[in-house]
């Protein structure tokens, strides 16, 4: 028992290291308020020239999805490279064995990783948001009950978006590298999540094959939710859809980290 709190302790790794580089933290303020100027003043334009409505989407809720998109790559985006945790780096180095000689498993250790980077992340969002919130770039949710089904949405896009990068972490014991593959993760999933532009202004071909996909159920689904382009009425049955992914790519993972446990060998003492 008295384990547990030393082991909770692995979260706070990624926020007191971002503390301790206050330039580090000036960059990402810096970083956050010229992306959002920048889609602001690029949505407002687009819609200068076209009619109130487009593919479903009035300007204010176009701005407020694009800057909430922006805020979110806080939660998407953190890297550990600069700290050389990550599992790229731990298989160049040989350094993965320790992750399981330790009395934590490796996956409790990364699953905690993970919660820390999108626990601080999530602080530097909500921060942003209520800045924004405040001046009027983005517009408040229409009702209660969609501000409640927005955060279980958000809450369950990032748990899928958690499987997808461990999915690509664990390549890693078969390839030893992958960054490449990290390169077109993180491109594909930027489209087809939502991340460039709501998944609404693409064709219609598009948005089917997104459907297949788990990425829209990352950002799109929640921020759509937000804005009203999926009615609440009509957000059961998308919530169930993460919900699914969920329960999918929990299991795919956890055999994977089943296999990759074989793959590990620890020769000396």
């Amino acid at each position: 028992m008295t384990a547990v709190p030393g082991v909770w302790r692995t979260a706070r790794i990624t926020p007191l290291g971002e503390l301790l580089t206050p330039p580090r933290m000036t960059g990402v303020a810096v970083q956050l308020v010229i992306q959002t100027v920048l889609v602001v003043a690029l949505w407002r334009g687009l819609y200068a020239d076209t009619g109130p409505t487009t593919a479903g989407l009035s300007r204010e809720q176009a701005v407020t999805y694009a800057v909430l998109a922006v805020l979110a790559t806080r939660l998407r985006e953190l890297d550990r490279y600069a700290g050389r945790d990550t599992v790229m780096q731990h298989m160049h180095f040989g350094t993965i064995v320790y992750w399981f000689l330790r009395p934590v498993s490796p996956r409790r250790y990364y699953a905690l990783r993970a919660l820390g980077d999108q626990l601080y992340g999530l602080a530097w969002a909500a921060a942003g948001y209520a800045v924004c919130l405040a001046v009027g770039v983005v517009q408040p949710p229409h009702s209660a009950g969609a501000a409640g089904a927005f955060a279980l949405s958000l809450l369950l896009g990032q748990w899928v978006l958690y499987y997808i990068m461990l999915l690509i972490d664990q390549l890693c014991f078969w390839t030893l590298r992958n960054s490449a593959a990290m390169l077109i993760l993180i491109f594909a999933q930027n489209l087809l999540s939502g991340v460039y532009a709501p998944l609404w202004y693409f064709p219609d071909w598009f948005v089917t094959l997104s459907a297949f996909l788990p990425f829209q159920a990352t950002l799109n689904v929640p921020l759509s939710v937000y804005v009203g382009r999926i009615p609440l009425a009509d957000a059961g049955p998308q919530l169930a859809l993460q919900a699914g992914w969920v329960v999918l790519l929990a299991v795919v993972t956890r055999l994977v980290w089943h296999r990759a446990a074989l793959r590990v060998v620890s020769q000396g003492g």
